[in-house]
């Protein structure tokens, strides 16, 4: 019988949803043990540097698949270049958001739900825990190529605003 069942949880096969909220409850995890051993300060900091690290990379894929130097890219087509950047990390199915095009610098990046956020709570964890939304920013733009000089949250679903916002101004790109 161990068999069968053991028959019928391999042929089943692993979901993609299934594998990022399984990567996520271990990322929570893990963040509770670093918190635990070395404080939330640390915590804080090694989650955002690797964030930051993950970002980049999903920046730089994404600039590799646009076909043309980002360099070239208008507002608009700089703000759905974020907003694959956010589908590679945080499948719509995670989250709730979007990003858009304010003006030609301004980019707004919205978000009503967050996964990562829930699992945080979930866990327990959201006191003293920091949003790593601008060093995942920071990243994708690094990857991308963009230069911001403005990178800052105006609102936050943590701190019990109804939103996220996040605004990004771009003041040049690398070729």
């Amino acid at each position: 019988m161990p068999n069968e069942s053991h028959a019928e949880t391999r042929s089943v096969g692993a979901q993609p949803m299934e594998v990022y909220r399984l990567w996520w409850l271990h990322d929570a995890r893990w963040y509770q043990g670093v918190a635990k051993r070395f404080g939330q300060r640390v915590a804080n900091e090694v989650n955002a540097e690797a964030l930051r690290f993950v970002a980049e990379r999903v920046g730089t894929q994404v600039a590799k698949a646009f076909g043309r130097p980002v360099v070239e890219a208008s507002a608009s087509e700089l703000a759905e270049l974020y907003e694959r950047c956010a589908e590679l990390m945080f499948p719509s199915e995670l989250r709730d958001g979007g990003v858009a095009a304010l003006d030609d610098e301004l980019l707004e990046l919205t978000m009503r739900r967050n996964f990562a956020l829930i699992m945080v709570r979930m866990s327990g964890s959201l006191e003293g825990y920091q949003c790593p939304c601008t060093e995942i920013h920071a990243g994708w733009s690094d990857g991308l190529g963009v230069v911001l000089s403005e990178n800052r949250a105006t609102g936050c679903l943590r701190d019990g605003d109804p939103q996220c916002r996040l605004l990004m101004r771009v003041t040049g790109r690398r070729s």
